[in-house]
């Protein structure tokens, strides 16, 4: 396979989760059988220059204006919607966010029959309670995606013709479109035998920050204009105080998948795929815990 024909996996991220992108390209290929049928790309928000021309802008959300920042920890995503364009609109694409490390072979999902469908994606929320489409992994057929235009489709959150919310829980899709992928491929924060593509969700627990300030802010402190249902939040928040911030990034309740990401970060190193050099600057921003290195030094690499 080549050209069009060659399926390629995306990685999108920014500075703040560059480490993870690195890590999670490394685990796609070192966990295939077939390494050598697909590419894997790093989608940076550095080199998307409409995104940074929109900092400090207001664009709507949920039904309420909030401000771009480069700064916020996942400014990436508006890049999950550039796969198809970046191919031409042809071939397949697979798009992941860079807290996802490949389990199994994801050439499985890369070569599946797509049944017609332009998009495969897993759920996410409770049954008509919030329920919406998970796009931080999305197979596409680039051809059936030809209307994705990802600047002009970000430029219409901040003219309010778009809901970011609506835009990245795929509402703008024809449902008829999409198919379900097995929770397996996108499986949140959840390690198992069966897991295939597992994915760090929880911001407050991702393994490689323990300990860190925190360097995001729930949505709802984004708010400029509250909706009336937010006004009481504040008021208990400051009597109560707040029981999801502490202040700092909390230890991964699970401690198999934080063996498993310094396992692969480990091999990362052996390969001079990342150095110490680079460890030492995410340490310095505050991208990367500080007990990182003697962490390594510790951790056998990640199973096989």
């Amino acid at each position: 396979m080549n050209g069009a024909d060659r399926p390629c996996v995306f990685v999108h991220t920014n500075h703040r989760q560059y480490l993870g992108a690195l890590v999670s390209q490394h685990s796609l290929r070192r966990n295939s059988a077939h390494a050598d049928r697909f590419d894997v790309r790093i989608l940076h928000t550095q080199d998307f220059p409409f995104l940074r021309a929109r900092e400090g802008q207001e664009f709507l959300r949920d039904g309420v204006r909030v401000r771009w920042e480069m700064e916020d920890l996942q400014s990436f995503t508006p890049l999950r919607f550039a796969p198809p364009g970046e191919m031409g609109y042809q071939g397949r694409a697979l798009v992941i966010d860079p807290d996802i490390f490949a389990v199994g072979d994801v050439w499985e999902l890369l070569s599946r029959d797509m049944q017609g469908k332009a998009i495969w994606c897993r759920t996410r929320g409770k049954p008509g309670r919030g329920e919406h489409m998970a796009s931080s992994v999305m197979l596409l057929d680039n051809a059936k995606l030809a209307h994705w235009r990802t600047e002009e489709d970000f430029a219409a959150l901040f003219d309010g013709r778009r809901d970011y919310i609506d835009w990245i829980g795929l509402r703008y899709e024809r449902r008829d479109t999409i198919g379900l992928l097995e929770p397996e491929w996108n499986d949140f924060d959840h390690l198992t035998p069966q897991t295939r593509l597992l994915h760090n969700t929880r911001r407050r627990t991702q393994p490689w920050k323990t300990g860190l300030p925190m360097d995001f802010r729930p949505a709802r402190k984004r708010v400029l204009v509250a909706k009336p249902a937010t006004w009481l939040g504040p008021v208990r928040r400051r009597l109560f105080g707040d029981p999801h911030e502490s202040g700092v990034y909390q230890p991964h309740p699970d401690r198999e998948q934080e063996r498993f990401f310094f396992g692969l970060l480990r091999e990362c190193v052996d390969a001079g795929v990342v150095d110490e050099k680079l460890l030492r600057e995410e340490m310095r921003q505050n991208h990367l815990r500080h007990d990182a290195l003697e962490l390594l030094d510790r951790t056998p690499h990640a199973a096989a």
